[in-house]
């Protein structure tokens, strides 16, 4: 739906992306990862037209762009309007014909559940209530395409798993969502696709499947001491590894359990526990960014 090609974005002597390419794919939910600076808010702000690249270009798969909705990480209300007043400012900037307004903004609240605070002024709001309107003004007009930065961002866990509960409703509807979060839960849980950011970089991309099923590997437990056949059972392939009394076999050593195993048996050692593993998202991030 959007390609990116080597997009450079500056600020005075701050390199805030660099030479980044991308390809959005249609009907993906996109996590965007990265350390605090790494470019994320920047590239969300590229795509939704509010930065211009000093180099590269960003361009939409098909002959027009889709139409967009944006929740940036910050927050900025005016605090005196009520929730439904503000709305309808938002449904006058997208340009939603003046008799749609109010069908339009009802809908927008019923989908995030903010209805019954219609009426309440914003800043009487709760930061999960703001966090929601937020999302509320992202989906003014129905958008396929949504940028949601930090969409969770200091909610409670009971906020967190709305907010995750409803990209995953969006998902299901055909949207396209490219999003950026802290919580590695979360886009665990959501996200199909995943972009890791550093240093204005694109350090890894993959689909979120492929990257959970890297680096597999078993963790055997024994009952001892493992010294006096370490050297043994580091013979049998190099991804064979000996801490104690755990013996961790990565990637192709995990055709040689059945050996481990008999070597282990034959010296008489119990094994207590054996697992078998692959990375999680917090390993494969913490690869991408070191």
């Amino acid at each position: 739906m959007i390609e990116i090609r080597n997009v450079t974005k500056r600020f005075f002597t701050l390199t805030a992306l660099d030479n980044v390419s991308l390809q959005i794919p249609r009907g993906e939910v996109v996590g965007v990862l990265g350390p605090n600076g790494a470019g994320k808010t920047t590239l969300f702000k590229l795509i939704a037209g509010l930065l211009t690249p000093d180099a590269g270009s960003i361009q939409p798969g098909a002959p027009s762009w889709p139409t967009i909705g944006y929740k940036p990480e910050r927050l900025l209300y005016p605090g005196h309007l009520r929730v439904r007043q503000y709305l309808r400012v938002v449904a006058a900037l997208a340009n939603i014909p003046g008799r749609q307004v109010n069908r339009v903004v009802a809908d927008s609240l019923a989908r995030v559940s903010l209805t019954e605070a219609a009426d309440k002024r914003i800043k009487d709001c709760s930061k999960g209530m703001r966090q929601r309107l937020g999302l509320a003004q992202a989906l003014i007009g129905d958008p396929p395409f949504l940028l949601l930065d930090e969409p969770s961002n200091g909610l409670d866990p009971e906020g967190q798993a709305y907010i995750r509960h409803h990209i995953q409703e969006l998902h299901a509807e055909g949207k396209t969502i490219i999003l950026s979060s802290h919580q590695l839960q979360e886009v665990t849980q959501v996200c199909t696709y995943l972009v890791i950011l550093n240093r204005g970089k694109v350090h890894y991309e993959n689909t979120m499947a492929q990257a959970l099923q890297e680096r597999p590997h078993a963790i055997i437990q024994v009952d001892r001491e493992l010294s006096p056949i370490k050297e043994l059972l580091c013979s049998l392939h190099p991804g064979v590894e000996v801490n104690g009394t755990q013996i961790v076999l990565h990637n192709e050593a995990l055709a040689r359990r059945r050996a481990v195993l008999s070597v282990l048996l034959s010296a008489g050692f119990d094994v207590v526990h054996l697992e078998q593993q692959r990375d999680t998202l917090e390993e494969v991030y913490a690869r991408a960014v070191q």
